[in-house]
């Protein structure tokens, strides 16, 4: 992280030192600890009034602290709620904190600040039970109504096997079935429209089962006619628990529930969480497992990308072009295969690096892909980016200006079409990304069609890169010689007994992680996707935050499709490439 100015000692100028108190972290990102009552004028601040502000809310979550044995600063709090900024022209994340004292505590709302905190808030509420003040709809976003209790509170069971069976009463299913009832002013939205009260709006479920949706969504539009008054995503039906999970698993055996979150990304998932992980052992991974990383990363860009590239099609009436890129999309998942044994879910990556080297002729196999693949995207530009029809349904449609992608969130191809050149592989290089040669496609007009354009130039540039590293592999070892390396190197297990026990302790109860938090964000396929973990000491994580692109992107959707009809809103969908799992977590 590029640190141009102190920011910490800002904070302390304007606000007084009582008022700041510092924090220091393992992976540098400047992290300050503000009361309750003075966060509402520090974030306004930041925001606002700083030079070169922080102008984007990354992330805002909580951690439940009662369980805590190292809790840092010595505060005697039960929640802290953790919100995470970045500053574009300062390059520069910032964690402001607030701890919270009570069984069910509550903070003010920033959605005055940030559109976009209107969901993590919500998320808040439904994951820790703290209470959002003054919040404009402070429901469940990811559990049903009916849900007892607070999932990532630590009272709260982490396995099916720890609750008891679902069983409910009758009186129980009336009143879940109450609960479904759709009442617009429930959703925020009015029964008549302004001109006449006797002139109901019509209000119409698309999804949760809707090949537009990509996945279990349910949007609920209100219409006039065909024109969308409003569209108020419905999200949680994927939720599976991939944080809490994270507090049961061992460092090491969490690596395989990262590639469920978002599942077309494969390997991008594990190498935000791993790089999370290592900066908190402080693990250097060789140059060669870097470059090896990087490689696969590329393929899974590519891979993710063709998914999108012929669904977008699909949605746009185009049916053929779908077949060809999932053929395209086989042949490159036969190389993973090769290289990993896995194809959409391989696993591959390691606590230190990876799980072997690369095999004979591994080499040509990318190699051959690379040479196939330039011809096709030739194809597919005439077949599908110039088509006359694709253009008239994307063009000017569903579009948003760079600064209103900075508010609510919005990174990765959706921030580009607007035509900021921001891409975190050069603006924060990461796995030795600084030493790859490579163009940072933009758009002009951050509507469907531009989208569009900037992840069809990213294939080219992400077979660009794939074939540097081909090129350039450099020799040495494919892990780390740490001692935290999971698996430890199998050279050292046999030395004698100790070496022997040590290596099955690591692999079978996992490393012991120093106590201390991180935070990794990287490029991944559809923006940026961080992991925030916390290390209590112990062999799994004591709170895993994972930070997806999908989630505030979907968010956006009200807005963007505002003033549309229903015909836009598949086209704008498609265009944002979301991934349910990657939203819903």
């Amino acid at each position: 992280m590029v640190n141009n100015l102190n920011i910490t000692d800002e904070l302390k100028n304007k606000f007084g030192s009582e008022k700041i108190a510092e924090q220091e972290t393992r992976d540098d990102v400047p992290t300050v600890w503000v009361d309750k009552a003075d966060v509402g004028s520090v974030l306004r601040y930041l925001k606002n009034q700083i030079n070169e502000p922080y102008k984007m809310l990354y992330d805002l979550t909580a951690i439940d602290e009662r369980s805590r044995s190292n809790k840092v600063l010595a505060f005697d709090n039960d929640f802290t709620v953790v919100y995470q900024l970045f500053s574009f022209g300062r390059n520069q994340y910032l964690r402001v904190k607030v701890p919270l004292k009570g069984e069910y505590p509550s903070i003010g709302t920033i959605t005055d600040l940030w559109p976009c905190a209107n969901w993590y808030e919500r998320e808040v509420w439904d994951m820790f039970g703290i209470k959002i003040d003054g919040h404009p709809h402070l429901e469940r976003i990811l559990m049903p109504n009916w849900w007892q209790g607070h999932p990532l509170r630590k009272e709260h069971p982490a396995r099916a096997t720890e609750m008891q069976d679902f069983a409910f009463s009758e009186k129980e299913l009336v009143e879940q079935q109450r609960m479904l009832e759709f009442k617009p002013e429930d959703w925020g939205m009015k029964r008549h429209s302004q001109s006449s009260q006797d002139s109901d709006f019509m209000f119409l479920n698309l999804g949760p089962h809707h090949p537009g949706t990509h996945g279990v969504l349910r949007i609920v539009l209100q219409l006039d006619d065909e024109e969308i008054i409003d569209a108020v995503p419905d999200i949680g039906y994927h939720h599976r628990g991939a944080e809490k999970m994270g507090e049961r698993q061992s460092w090491h055996t969490y690596i395989p529930y990262t590639d469920r979150v978002d599942y077309l990304g494969g390997v991008m998932n594990n190498l935000a969480y791993l790089m999370a992980v290592e900066k908190l052992a402080g693990i250097e991974v060789p140059q060669r497992a870097q470059v090896i990383r990087v490689m696969m990363a590329e393929l899974f860009r590519v891979a993710s990308h063709l998914v999108w590239y012929g669904t977008f099609a699909q949605d746009l009436g185009a049916l053929s072009p779908v077949f060809y890129m999932f053929t395209d999309r086989e042949y490159l998942f036969d190389i993973v295969q090769a290289i990993t044994g896995g194809r959409m879910h391989p696993n591959w990556f390691r606590i230190g690096g990876v799980a072997q080297d690369l095999p004979v002729g591994w080499g040509g196999m990318v190699r051959g892909f690379l040479d196939y693949m330039p011809a096709r995207m030739r194809e597919y530009d005439k077949l599908v980016m110039d088509n006359e029809i694709l253009k008239a349904r994307t063009k000017g449609v569903g579009a948003y200006t760079q600064d209103e992608a900075i508010e609510w969130g919005v990174t990765g191809p959706g921030l580009r079409a607007c035509g900021l050149e921001w891409d975190f592989r050069k603006k924060t290089p990461y796995s030795s990304y600084e030493n790859f040669d490579f163009e940072i496609p933009t758009g002009q007009n951050g509507d469907c069609y531009d989208r569009a354009v900037v992840r069809v130039e990213e294939i080219r540039q992400s077979l660009r890169i794939i074939r540097q590293c081909v090129d350039n592999m450099p020799a040495g070892p494919y892990k780390a010689d740490h001692p935290l390396t999971t698996p430890p190197l199998k050279e050292h297990t046999m030395q004698d007994i100790e070496t022997l026990i040590a290596h099955f302790l690591t692999v079978s109860w996992g490393p012991v992680m120093p106590v201390g938090e991180a935070f990794f964000g990287i490029e991944a396929t559809k923006g940026n996707n961080g992991y925030y973990v916390i290390s209590d000491g112990n062999t799994v994580s004591y709170r895993t935050r994972i930070r997806t692109p999908s989630f505030p992107h979907i968010q956006m959707l009200s807005k963007i499709s505002k003033g549309g009809m229903v015909a836009d809103l598949i086209a704008i969908l498609g265009s944002i490439d979301f991934v349910l799992a990657d939203v819903d977590r």
